[in-house]
């Protein structure tokens, strides 16, 4: 058993009662935590049969995890997993696919319940493929490679196209690709019958944006069946070379694709103030009418790094309202519970897990109340420690 550490009872609210977190690390492992509110705890370990396991694809009333393979070297593909979830978060494989090298983010899509398809896109090998599910072994259904003609602003990182997150849009008819090598937001018209897609044409950002993850925001008195322009849908994508946060407008035209226009750019700062050098923004989360970037390497709170919040205005601008420790470093990813109350950070160098406070109000971050190490240390910018993090609900 990995160590735990009690530390602080939370700021806001009682005591939670208890909760469960699936978390990845890159030495192949999906591990099952148990959180009691002032406890964090390792209760089992899976290996997942990935090379690197990356990023996980949580379908909570499906009782089912999509753990994909971030594999750069070596073996020419790597290996898409699902697994069933049980009692006491005992797991049974499902299905297995080949894939492309470099899987770093996957989304579910499409069919009857917006899960009958799986989108994968490849930082590596510049593209973005997708299964039918269930996984039963076979090639992609679809294939899209990406090209661009030459190197771009940022020549060492945006050699070629770099497709880093996969999410699907409030409507449920589009895939979202933020590209980071091509400064380009790719958006795909999807067939919910046969889960083919289609591209639209892209949202372009400034030379050397590059943007990497996506979080939609719709305003509360929105339809929940369906999001139109005119509801003032906002989308904020975290931009990792350039280090900010921007909002687009979107607009859906009748019949046509959905289309972004750019509204509003800030730091993850007081002031505006830009990143120091070698900080890199990483995903970005919205919760109520509050938005998060995490900041990677800014050292903010020495050693540690941060995460910062903005307030969302009726009209979907942002305002930054401050920021916080994420008790460890280079935090890869965070999720925030449905109850809003706590908030899980993947820190991916420090192979931690550290569990902070939030007021569901205010949205403001409290206390770090819990931390928990996964297996072996990472070593700054390799592709090792805690991969992935999301709650179990």
């Amino acid at each position: 058993m990995l160590p735990t550490h009690s530390l602080l009872l939370p700021l806001f609210g009682s005591v939670a009662s208890a909760a469960n977190l699936w978390a990845t690390h890159y030495s192949g492992t999906i591990n099952y935590l148990t959180f009691s509110g002032k406890d964090l705890k390792l209760s089992s370990s899976t290996r997942t049969g990935n090379n690197l396991p990356s990023w996980i694809t949580y379908d909570g009333p499906g009782k089912a995890l999509y753990i994909p393979d971030e594999v750069f070297y070596g073996p020419s593909t790597g290996n898409l997993v699902s697994f069933a979830i049980g009692n006491n978060g005992t797991l049974t494989p499902t299905g297995k696919a080949p894939t492309p090298q470099g899987v770093v983010a996957t989304a579910l899509y499409g069919g009857a319940d917006g899960k009958g398809f799986i989108a994968n896109a490849h930082y590596q090998s510049s593209q973005l493929t997708t299964f039918k599910l269930p996984l039963t072994g076979a090639a992609p259904q679809q294939t899209l490679k990406y090209t661009m003609n030459g190197k771009g602003a940022v020549p060492s990182r945006q050699d070629a196209p770099h497709p880093h997150h996969a999410f699907v849009d409030p409507t449920g008819d589009f895939l979202l690709v933020p590209d980071l090598g091509a400064d380009l937001i790719r958006i795909n018209k999807i067939d919910k019958t046969t889960g083919q897609l289609t591209e639209c044409s892209p949202a372009k950002t400034a030379p050397g944006t590059g943007p990497r993850h996506g979080a939609f925001w719709t305003p509360a008195t929105a339809s929940s069946r369906v999001r139109r322009a005119a509801e003032g849908t906002t989308l904020f994508v975290a931009n990792e070379l350039a280090n900010t946060i921007s909002g687009w407008s979107v607009s859906y035209p009748s019949g046509g694709c959905l289309t972004l226009t750019v509204k509003q750019s800030l730091t993850p700062y007081q002031g505006n103030s830009s990143a120091a050098t070698g900080t890199k923004v990483g995903e970005v989360h919205v919760k109520g009418n509050f938005v998060y970037t995490a900041n990677r390497n800014d050292k903010k709170f020495a050693p540690n790094d941060s995460l910062s919040q903005y307030t969302i205005s009726s009209d979907g601008t942002i305002a930054w309202a401050g920021i916080s420790s994420t008790y460890g470093t280079y935090p890869r990813t965070f999720d925030i519970n449905k109850a809003g109350d706590f908030v899980a950070i993947g820190d991916q160098t420090t192979a931690n897990v550290a569990i902070v406070s939030r007021d569901p109000v205010t949205g403001k971050l409290g206390d770090h109340v819990a931390d928990l190490r996964i297996s072996t240390v990472g070593t700054p910018e390799n592709e090792d420690g805690v991969s992935a993090v999301v709650w179990d609900e």
